[in-house]
């Protein structure tokens, strides 16, 4: 007897939806703690803003990696050292909230996202591809 195949349009696993709520959770607690904790190191003490954007988790949820953009992009790049340096102390703050047997272990990356969307918006806005997205369609006969 043979077995099914897999069907390539199942829906996502149980897994993926729980790496979701996982990294919201763990999204949400960090501005929490990033918002309220007071840090000794210099970087990370003059920074009054730190957007957490989106936490991904990976498949066995043992690792996070949290993509962060200070305020006005000043100084980005030692604020992510900073928070690395700091990712122990940030993973003991998260794990009573988080509530799980093992909390994940955290790395900080910065967030590109918002100057990749900075990019295709000034892309779109050029005069050329108004033309291209404006002239009317062959279809209109």
């Amino acid at each position: 007897m043979r077995r099914k195949q897999p069907q390539d349009n199942a829906q996502p696993s149980s897994g993926g939806q729980r790496r979701l709520r996982v990294g919201e959770r763990i999204r949400h607690i960090l501005s929490k703690v990033l918002r309220e904790e007071s840090f000794l190191d210099p970087h990370l003490a003059e920074v009054s803003s730190l957007s957490v954007s989106a936490v991904d988790v990976s498949p066995d949820l043992k690792n996070a990696v949290a993509y962060v953009m200070p305020l006005a992009g000043r100084n980005a790049e030692h604020v992510v050292e900073a928070l690395n340096r700091a990712a122990g102390f940030l993973r003991s703050s998260v794990a009573p909230e988080l509530e799980m047997r093992y909390t994940p272990r955290l790395s900080f990356r910065l967030d590109t996202s918002f100057d990749e969307a900075e990019r295709v918006s000034k892309l779109l806005n050029q005069e050329r591809v108004q033309r291209d997205l404006n002239a009317p369609s062959s279809d209109e006969d």
